[in-house]
């Protein structure tokens, strides 16, 4: 890796994203380097490039669905030689010694977990970049590899997109026979369905928009419930297994709550604000049924869901993306117009 990286960074909350270069971290013994062939942009990016959540230090470059080719490893690393195709997800490293770090739950790290961008490095200090640049210093532990099945392109948003959806379908162990709810088909609900299918689960998405329905039923829905119409709902109630809420606004999760079966579980992986309007408890008390949430994937998981994609002919929907239109891509994200995940290709860095 040269001494400076090229990179979109924002400056500001109201910058956009714009040509900048840093100098990587130096090499530890553990690190592999990887040169970034594509990276997936998430709705956590623009939060971050706004500072929407108020946590954001400036310059921050996104980007945490990273598939690039491996250029160096340290004198430590045994899994990985130049040349492999690789994969970084949302985090760089964690404490690696708590319980959840021990059980491969590296999300969860009682630690302290470092995050892909705008994290803090936890040796010396520095402030860790993410895939919207040439390269990236990654241990070897937090690096995952990418199955020849699949398209390395494809393959980034599963990274992020996919981990969230998967991470907990596998937690509630989702059988075959097994009734399945999705709310929302962005980048994330469009996996849930695909996945939850493969599971071998009758899958039914929830949606406003009546242009989904012919979409939802392409991605392997069996059945699609327009939210917005109430015979649908009152049609749907107490008929699922499990909820996957993949809303990543706040929104009234009382009427999908009520379509879940006793013992149901109703799984939330959108919304990380306060839930409002209450949730009503008594529905669930006299059903027993759970709230859940769920963050990404450990690091063995995170392997786990690329395997079982390559196995499943799994794939994301994606929208290659000029990095030079990145401000405009956030544009239209905002707007819900992408289907469903936008890929940058980092030839079109170089080109910048």
């Amino acid at each position: 890796m040269s001494d400076q990286t090229r990179a979109y960074a924002a400056q500001a909350p109201d910058s956009g994203l714009a040509p900048w270069q840093y100098e990587p971290r130096a090499p530890r013994p553990d690190d592999v380097s990887i040169e970034i062939l594509y990276c997936g942009v998430c709705h956590t990016d623009i939060h971050f490039v706004e500072n929407d959540w108020g946590m954001t230090e400036y310059p921050v470059v996104p980007g945490h669905e990273i598939v690039g080719r491996v250029t160096g490893v340290g004198r430590d690393v045994k899994n990985y030689k130049e040349g492999d195709l690789v994969g970084v997800g949302c985090l760089v490293d964690s404490c690696r010694e708590c319980a959840c770090c021990e059980d491969g739950l590296e999300q969860y790290c009682t630690g302290g977990n470092v995050p892909t961008y705008n994290g803090k490095d936890r040796y010396d200090g520095s402030t860790t970049y993410g895939g919207y640049s040439e390269h990236i210093r990654v241990a070897e532990r937090f690096v995952v590899r990418i199955p020849e099945k699949l398209d390395p392109a494809a393959a980034a948003p599963i990274l992020c997109a996919g981990i969230t959806t998967y991470s907990p379908l596998r937690y509630v162990d989702v059988q075959p026979g097994d009734r399945v709810g999705v709310v929302g088909m962005g980048g994330l609900g469009h996996m849930g369905i695909k996945f939850a299918k493969a599971m071998g689960a009758e899958v039914t998405l929830f949606t406003r928009s009546e242009a989904k329905v012919e979409e939802a039923r392409r991605n392997g829905a069996h059945n699609v419930v327009i939210s917005a119409d109430d015979e649908q709902m009152a049609a749907a109630a107490g008929s699922l297994d499990y909820i996957l809420d993949t809303v990543p606004v706040e929104h009234d999760l009382n009427p999908y709550m009520s379509c879940l079966d006793v013992d149901g579980a109703y799984l939330l992986v959108g919304q990380l604000t306060p839930v409002n309007p209450p949730l009503d408890v008594g529905q669930m008390i006299f059903t027993r049924r759970a709230l859940i949430g769920s963050l990404i994937g450990g690091l063995p998981e995170t392997q786990e869901v690329l395997d079982f994609c390559a196995d499943n002919d799994i794939s994301c929907d994606i929208e290659m993306l000029d990095i030079r239109n990145i401000n405009e891509a956030y544009e239209r994200m905002k707007k819900g117009d992408v289907r469903y995940r936008f890929v940058i290709d980092m030839k079109t860095l170089r080109q910048a």
